[in-house]
């Protein structure tokens, strides 16, 4: 098992989230998550977002690691490795039901989210 370090839950919400955390490609709010210590991270999607209906009802915790590919290899992939941001690979593995995600930075977190890195 690779090294597993934690970043943050995501947890579905169908409240109101700022429209700056708007991300359009994937029709989904993401908010909160540099503000709060415990890296939590607020989901609100819209009726037509392309995620799986895992992803968009059930809390997933992302997970850093060294070797993204270790990590879900065998595993049940629920969304396919793929780079949200230059500087940063995640995929989602199911485990036991439940939606997990990994990334893999090939820098700094810092320097790929310069204003929402949380930890090093």
């Amino acid at each position: 098992m690779p090294q597993l370090r934690y970043h943050h839950i995501g947890i579905p919400t169908d409240r109101a989230l700022p429209e700056e955390d708007y991300i359009a490609d994937l029709k989904l709010y993401a908010s909160g998550y540099t503000q709060s210590p415990y890296g939590i991270e607020w989901m609100k999607f819209d009726p037509d977002c392309p995620l799986p209906e895992l992803v968009k009802n059930v809390p997933h915790v992302a997970l850093v690691v060294d070797d993204l590919q270790a990590a879900i290899a065998g595993k049940e992939i629920l969304i396919a490795p793929n780079s949200p941001a230059d500087g940063v690979t995640v995929a989602f593995i199911v485990d036991n039901g439940a939606p997990v995600e990994f990334l893999q930075f090939d820098r700094m977190e810092t320097e790929v989210w310069p204003s929402g890195a949380k930890f090093k």
